[in-house]
């Protein structure tokens, strides 16, 4: 039990961090392509870069994860995250700065696909919901402290500031995980690494994004997207085939014939494909459309992560005890409507309603979160936890990171590529003419109703996915091998 204290408090620090990180870069994403000349999908790629070099990197640190030991590689990540931050922050260019982000994006990879499954170790079943709504309170109180310090360091210095507030933290973090955490999985050290496996899936991913990135340019570039596309899908197959015939797969395609971890992972990709790029959305619109300096954008997003504050750990608990479907299904729903909201929202829309909207956005992720982690983290056997955070990881980071690119390219079917980018990279963004906010906004709102119907397909998985079955002594939850 005091062990159970001792990782989440370890582990909080980490979500704390990556927290912190999120919110810095969404609030000063104008001013950082603007000292950086950078056009609007290098601007975009700021941010895609980071949870990009997740992405690629999850599955195979779950393997590795369950091989050499989950404390080991959590502390190494602590490492790469604080020297990607330094790095990031002596960039001279728009290329270094992607590149730096994507190994800060390993770093978090890490820390990300392993804090679940070293809670979950740690933790009873009953209890689980909870300490993980607690992880996610940690990162939300991160977010907070994101949004509030960007504006002020934006503020009083220059953007470069943004990205030394990780290295103290990453130091404390990286040298406390070294010394309090312990290993209690059971590793599999004789086990080989899918090398192939893991070429395809970051073959597949990478062609994937760039076609979507080279998409908004217009057609010039179709020709090079369709190759990208068709590069993807070969790879993705290829991928598929690999997994199912290797002995140790690096994706096990076995855990899909656990229907509620199969429904809690479809409806967490949707979900994340939804409302990834949302709080980036709502920061331009904020800084360029309604004239918010960094600091009062900042501060104008906490009504957001405050509802999560309020709402997600009673969540959590309450699943505990009455079962997720309730909780997941309704967040869903909750989301759909937020984003909807948002599609009607315009440059004379007064901040009070744009205000109410982030509360009932907040409320909606709050419900649906925690209850979904939980589902998808005890729903497979202890042995393979390290494995299924990295699949769950994984698919939310997939999801996360095309919605950046799908917002993108909604809004570029709205209104001209050149002109996004001149108001991305705007240096006073007070100048836009009226007739461009007006335009910018309709895009923006054009964009949020597309994520809206996003997430409302989310629902359908949430609510097949099944429930959980007891073990015969009544002891908690085994993994139901239920064919989906």
């Amino acid at each position: 039990m005091k062990y159970k204290w001792t990782v989440l408090t370890v582990t909080t620090v980490g979500v704390l961090m990556a927290g912190i990180d999120s919110r810095i870069v969404v609030i000063g994403l104008p001013q950082v392509a603007y000292a950086l000349r950078a056009d609007a999908e290098q601007a975009i790629w700021f941010t895609q870069a980071y949870v990009f070099g997740s992405t690629v990197a999850l599955l195979l640190i779950g393997r590795v994860s369950d091989i050499f030991g989950r404390v080991k590689v959590y502390t190494l990540g602590f490492a790469i995250f604080t020297l990607g931050s330094l790095l990031t922050s002596l960039s001279q260019a728009p290329s270094e700065l992607i590149v730096f982000r994507l190994l800060q994006g390993l770093g978090s990879a890490v820390l990300f696909s392993n804090s679940a499954a070293i809670i979950t170790d740690a933790t009873p079943s009953n209890e689980l919901g909870f300490s993980l709504g607690i992880n996610q309170v940690a990162f939300r109180a991160g977010a907070m402290a994101g949004l509030t310090l960007s504006g002020l360091i934006l503020s009083l210095t220059d953007w470069r500031a943004l990205f030394y507030i990780n290295v103290p933290i990453g130091l404390f973090g990286t040298l406390w995980a070294r010394r309090r955490l312990k290993e209690i999985s059971r590793q599999e050290r004789d086990a080989p690494m899918d090398w192939l496996g893991f070429v395809l899936f970051t073959l597949c991913i990478t062609c994937f994004l760039l076609a979507l990135t080279l998409a908004v340019y217009g057609y010039s570039t179709l020709t090079f997207v369709y190759s990208l596309l068709a590069a993807s899908a070969v790879s993705l197959v290829l991928f598929v085939r690999r997994e199912m015939k290797f002995d140790h797969p690096l994706l096990d395609l076995g855990l899909l014939r656990i229907r509620e971890f199969t429904g809690g992972v479809v409806a967490q990709l949707l979900n994340a494909l939804s409302w990834g790029a949302v709080l980036l959305l709502l920061s331009l619109y904020l800084q360029l459309v309604k004239g918010f300096t960094p600091l009062q954008a900042g501060l104008a997003i906490l009504p957001f992560d405050i509802s999560f504050l309020a709402v997600g750990p009673l969540s959590g608990r309450l699943s505990d005890r009455y079962g997720h479907i309730p909780f997941t299904t309704s967040g869903l729903a909750i989301m759909s409507l937020s984003l909807y909201l948002f599609s009607t929202v315009g440059a004379s829309t007064s901040y009070i309603q744009v205000a109410l909207y982030l509360v009932v956005f907040g409320v909606g992720i709050g419900i649906f979160s925690s209850p979904n982690m939980s589902s998808i983290m005890g729903s497979v056997p202890a042995h393979r936890r390290g494995i299924a955070s990295g699949f769950r990881a994984t698919f939310f980071n997939i999801g996360f990171t095309l919605s950046f690119n799908v917002a993108v390219l909604v809004m570029a079917f709205s209104m001209p590529y050149s002109l996004i980018t001149s108001i991305i990279s705007s240096s006073n963004p007070s100048g836009i003419p009226g007739v461009d906010r007006d335009l910018f906004a309709s895009a923006l709102g054009r964009a949020y109703l597309w994520l809206s119907a996003i997430n409302a397909a989310a629902i359908v998985p949430s609510v097949l996915r099944g429930r959980r079955v007891a073990d015969a002594q009544g002891n908690g939850p085994v993994a139901a091998e239920v064919q989906a």
